[in-house]
């Protein structure tokens, strides 16, 4: 299993950033391909961003130009930086490998118009 920790959500209003942080308690290089996913209220949880081992990214549409996905395998940590938010952003956003197989806590990410 896969053991990982969000962190750095929190209230922001339009326009502005947020950067958050996912730790795992294995090596991320040895699980390959991480990603960010993100689930609104009474909505799907869906894929916002992944990244492979050699650090290849990949964003949904509604997120490009806007986020960017980065990895640290040095500190098994993965990164999400979100510019130029927006209220439709707001979800609780998770970590996970790529295809998931478990999923950390989540962190609330809360942006007002």
């Amino acid at each position: 299993q896969v053991q990982l920790v969000e962190s750095g959500g929190g209230l922001v209003q339009a326009g502005k950033s947020l950067s958050l942080s996912c730790a795992s308690f294995r090596s991320i290089f040895v699980i390959g391909a991480m990603a960010w996913y993100r689930q609104a209220p009474r909505k799907e949880r869906d894929l916002v961003a992944l990244i492979t081992r050699n650090s290849i990214t990949n964003y949904t549409d509604s997120v490009k130009g806007r986020f960017t996905i980065s990895r640290d395998n040095t500190k098994n940590t993965v990164y999400l930086q979100m510019n130029s938010l927006k209220p439709e952003d707001t979800a609780v956003y998770y970590c996970a490998d790529y295809p998931p197989h478990s999923w950390g806590q989540g962190t609330q990410v809360t942006v007002s118009s």
